[in-house]
């Protein structure tokens, strides 16, 4: 074991030699960031420039977007250039700058998707009271909020984690990792574990417990409402959901990954899921709400096709 020390690079363990093939895995990733780049830029822009969809929900979905191209370039950027490189090291600034983009990230997405919840649920569960509810000022300040809190937290949580004395640079991933780097400290990482816990909690759970009640309330009203608003209801939050889904398998690996060894995952299979999160959500939702939603297609088709917008948006549709 080495002697405790101030690490200035880590060494990531979980990259193969696969040799010539690297070249093929290099294009494949380029491919999806390109793709995940075009297809959020394009529903951003739709979201921005059509005056009908400046509504809550939207809104909403613009700041999903705006973070899907966050978090993905906190990524493939780094992944394309260790794919290529034969020495896999990343000096230790950059790789807790990785962390801060990967955890914000992550972070700042169940936060977004617990707010929307909440939009659909006001939307539904009292569409009389929607627009006196969900204010211009109110949406702007849920907003910020989701965005505001995640970035001081992963302050806290890196600056907690950087001064740690370390026995070792290996880390066993292809991209870093807090945790895996708490685990190479000698020193008292007491303090770690209690404030990873709180952020988890506060950050995961609660944004989760938040989901579940509002979709119940939302499946109350569905039950005893017209089959008019039960179509309408399930046409606007099955994108929500599927996305909650998606996200939540994403995350629920990476914690489990993270947290224990799962020695009998064959290695290219533990990449990918561990990858999962950051690669499958961003591409996943542009096509899930750019193709589930009408009233965003409809609004697509009309910029790529050079047509004026004539569509109002409803509070759910």
């Amino acid at each position: 074991m080495m002697n405790s020390t101030q690490v200035l690079y880590f060494t990531l363990s979980a990259y193969l030699d696969i040799g010539p093939l690297k070249y093929l895995h290099f294009i494949i990733i380029m491919c999806v960031y390109v793709l995940i780049v075009c297809s959020n830029v394009l529903l951003i822009v739709v979201i921005c420039v059509n005056r009908s969809l400046h509504e809550p929900m939207y809104m909403f979905l613009c700041s999903l977007f705006v973070n899907e191209l966050y978090g993905s370039s906190g990524l493939f950027p780094f992944l394309l250039v260790q794919i290529l490189s034969d020495v896999h090291t990343v000096a230790a600034p950059l790789c807790f700058l990785q962390i801060f983009c990967v955890y914000t990230y992550a972070s700042i997405e169940i936060l977004n998707l617990a707010v929307m919840s909440y939009d659909r649920y006001v939307a539904i569960c009292f569409p009389l009271q929607y627009n006196t509810t969900m204010t211009v000022r109110k949406v702007a300040l849920l907003i910020v909020l989701t965005w505001i809190f995640p970035f001081l937290a992963i302050v806290v949580l890196i600056s907690l984690s950087a001064p740690l004395q370390l026995c070792g640079n290996i880390i066993d991933k292809v991209f870093c990792g807090n945790y895996s780097i708490v685990k190479l400290s000698c020193s008292n990482i007491s303090i770690n574990n209690i404030y990873g816990l709180i952020f988890t909690v506060i950050s995961i759970v609660v944004p989760l417990i938040l989901i579940l009640y509002t979709y119940v309330k939302i499946l109350e009203v569905c039950f005893s409402a017209t089959k008019q608003t039960q179509q309408k209801a399930i046409s606007t939050c099955t994108p929500h959901l599927a996305s909650i889904l998606n996200f939540s398998f994403g995350c629920c690996f990476q914690i489990l990954q993270s947290r224990f060894e799962l020695s009998r995952v064959p290695p290219m299979l533990d990449i990918v899921l561990s990858l999962y999160f950051l690669t499958c959500q961003p591409l996943f939702n542009p096509v899930l709400y750019g193709l589930k939603m009408t009233t965003i297609r409809d609004a697509g088709k009309r910029l790529l096709c050079g047509e004026k917008s004539g569509l109002s948006a409803e509070p759910f549709n």
